[in-house]
């Protein structure tokens, strides 16, 4: 047997072996990470080419544009952890560490993992009835956990909100347990406007059905409106307003911008037609003084 010597570990020796090593295990390790980055470029450059095909010109997504951004998300991060968790199971095979007993430990600490990671596991679970379900997209406005925003992602474990104050929130798909979608295949702006009570019901709902069918039939407001006004009539009588509800059906992320705009027209056309819009006031009664007071005060005339 060879004897260890300080002449063993020679520089000329090391860097013998470690020639013999990168070309018995370097290089193939070098082959599988690089066909790892590849395949992993090309299954989302075609992920990404497949979105493409539900895009649309225009202002607002439609429904299969929100479906395929969700999802393409969701493919691509799938891509990447299947890919190099495969690449790097071979590569410890080129290392020569034995993979079955490294899966069974893994499997075991899996385990006792599994008891304290339970809310983890409900996480995904929720996530992917969710994104089986198609109740949120990316690109919607949905409240979930007492939050409303807009999606931006939507995976497996978490969904993310933009609220209109610009805050970002992650929230976690297991506690979401009601999802409020305002934006599922079209959306409905739903007003109450309230005038005073000295004003004739009828001229204002003829005003407000004007001022509707203008907004219909106005060339930019027009398009993102699906239906007719609907005007449902007188519905509450407030503290100080007689108040009128109505509703327009519209496309998708447009019910705000269209309430504004109607709410716009009518405070003009109010103005025009001398219609009051009531703010909040009391009227005080005082009631009437007892005669037994009125009496009192003479009694006490008459001794002065």
């Amino acid at each position: 047997m060879e004897k260890l010597t300080l002449e063993n570990f020679s520089l000329e020796s090391i860097l013998l072996k470690i020639g013999e090593w990168a070309i018995e295990h370097g290089i193939p390790i070098l082959i599988v990470l690089v066909a790892a980055f590849i395949l992993t470029r090309i299954l989302r450059t075609a992920v990404s080419r497949f979105e493409k095909r539900f895009d649309k010109e225009g202002e607002l997504p439609n429904e299969l544009e929100k479906r395929a951004k969700t999802l393409t998300g969701l493919l691509n991060a799938t891509i990447s952890v299947v890919i190099y968790s495969g690449a790097a199971m071979m590569i410890i095979t080129e290392l020569g560490i034995a993979i079955g007993p490294l899966l069974a430990g893994a499997g075991i600490a899996g385990v006792a993992i599994g008891f304290g990671a339970q809310s983890l596991v409900k996480d995904v679970i929720s996530g992917f009835f969710m994104l089986l379900e198609n109740q949120i997209r990316v690109g919607d406005v949905v409240q979930v956990a007492g939050i409303a925003g807009l999606v931006e992602t939507v995976n497996l474990r978490t969904t993310r909100l933009r609220d209109l104050e610009g805050k970002v929130h992650i929230i976690p798909n297991g506690i979401i347990d009601v999802a409020s979608n305002f934006t599922m295949d079209w959306s409905r702006a739903v007003l109450t406007i309230g005038v005073a009570y000295k004003e004739d019901v009828d001229q204002v709902i003829d005003i407000l059905e004007e001022v509707g069918v203008e907004l219909c039939e106005d060339p930019k407001w027009g398009n993102f409106i699906l239906e007719p006004m609907s005007l449902l009539g007188l519905d509450s009588f407030g503290d100080s307003s007689v108040n009128i509800k109505l509703f327009f059906k519209t496309v998708p992320l447009k019910q705000w911008d269209i309430a504004r705009q109607y709410r716009k027209r009518v405070k003009k056309a109010f103005d025009e037609k001398g219609i009051e819009i009531p703010f909040p006031h009391r009227t005080l009664y005082m009631g009437e003084a007892p005669n037994t007071g009125k009496l009192q005060i003479e009694d006490l005339a008459n001794k002065g």
